[in-house]
């Protein structure tokens, strides 16, 4: 029992060690500062995504969804073209990822970003939440905030420690252990993972910077969330998690929005 005892803490020492304390982003005048543990690089999670997007656009346009609406395309590509260059204000390097922007028909109410800018909208986040495009930069910039906070990169490596401490109880039980598949995690993380709360928090807290900075109402942010609160069912839509309540959600939203206010007002001066 002390060999096994003995070979635990080493494992774990070893993940600690190879662990790293970052800061993803910058502040931003909303003020996210938290500090993230690390395992895995963002090179490899990013890689991961890459392969990950091309499976999905490529089961999407199997089956003849892959952007059809040559209008929503543009609408959608147009949001992005200005949502991404204000990107650096949090991080230096991310208005120049490989940003891929496509819309999946659909009548899911979905749109999401994986780690590294491959953002997806479905036609029915669009038509059914008739959609300002405000409302769209909100959803956008929230997703965005996602990738910018490398919240997918985070949850892999809390999934990799976990993991560690499974292989070592494996090991000393005599049964072997896989690695983690990063492209499927992704994939899960994507469709069926919710964000935890403090991930929904920075990334709203985020979006709304990144609309205002870009020239989009911020407050949009608030009626979209009204908006879902009507939807039939009274859940939340799948893109964005039911973490935190929806009221706590709606009163957060409003307070940011108004903080980044002048920001959104500088925009609009702007040529």
């Amino acid at each position: 029992m002390n060999r096994i005892l003995f070979f635990l803490i080493a494992v774990g020492a070893l993940a600690l060690g190879g662990c790293q304390s970052v800061q993803t982003t910058q502040p931003g005048v909303v003020g996210v500062d938290r500090s993230q543990s690390m395992l895995v690089s963002s090179a490899n999670i990013n890689g991961s995504a890459a392969k990950a997007y091309q499976q999905v656009l490529a089961d999407a346009a199997k089956k003849q969804q892959l952007n059809r609406n040559a209008a929503q395309v543009e609408r959608v590509r147009a949001i992005a073209r200005r949502l991404t260059p204000v990107t650096g204000a949090f991080r230096a390097d991310a208005p120049g990822w490989a940003w891929e922007v496509n819309v999946i028909t659909s009548p899911q109410i979905n749109a999401w970003c994986m780690p590294g800018g491959k953002i997806a909208f479905y036609s029915g986040i669009l038509e059914k939440l008739a959609l300002s495009d405000d409302e769209a930069a909100a959803i956008m910039g929230h997703e965005i905030a996602h990738a910018l906070r490398e919240h997918g990169r985070e949850r892999a490596s809390q999934a990799m420690a976990q993991g560690l401490i499974l292989t070592a109880v494996g090991i000393a039980a005599g049964v072997g252990q896989g690695g983690v598949d990063l492209s499927q995690f992704v994939l899960d993380l994507t469709f069926n993972l919710p964000n935890s709360r403090t991930d929904e928090v920075e990334a709203d807290r985020i979006g709304v910077e990144l609309a205002a900075r870009a020239g989009y109402d911020p407050r949009a942010a608030v009626s979209l969330w009204e908006k879902m609160q009507k939807q039939s069912g009274g859940g939340a839509p799948q893109f964005l998690s039911t973490h935190p309540s929806p009221d706590t959600r709606i009163a957060d939203l409003r307070g940011y929005a108004a903080r980044v206010l002048p920001l959104y007002e500088k925009a609009r001066r702007q040529p």
